[in-house]
């Protein structure tokens, strides 16, 4: 189980994530605290990455990205699990 928070380089492209989060094998609701805690000091428009094995997370970011006013700019499938691709409102 990790919890890796990694900043994106300093030069990346504006369509980047700033902050990619590795959330694999953390349950419900884990991924959705650790989310809502990194993203509170970022600046509306940033773009954040997270990666998640939990199922219930289809259901639980989606829903975050609502009630939070953020925007859920993509949901992909991987191997294990979902990436979800928001920006911050």
């Amino acid at each position: 189980m990790t919890s890796d928070a990694r900043p994106t380089s300093p030069d990346r492209h504006p369509e980047e994530p700033a902050l990619s989060l590795d959330l694999k094998g953390l349950k419900c609701p884990l991924p959705v605290i650790r989310t809502r805690k990194r993203m509170a000091a970022l600046d509306p428009g940033t773009l954040v990455l997270v990666e998640t094995t939990d199922p219930l997370a289809v259901i639980d970011i989606p829903h975050f990205c609502t009630e939070g006013g953020h925007r859920l700019e993509r949901r992909t499938a991987t191997d294990r699990g979902h990436s979800f691709l928001i920006r911050k409102g």
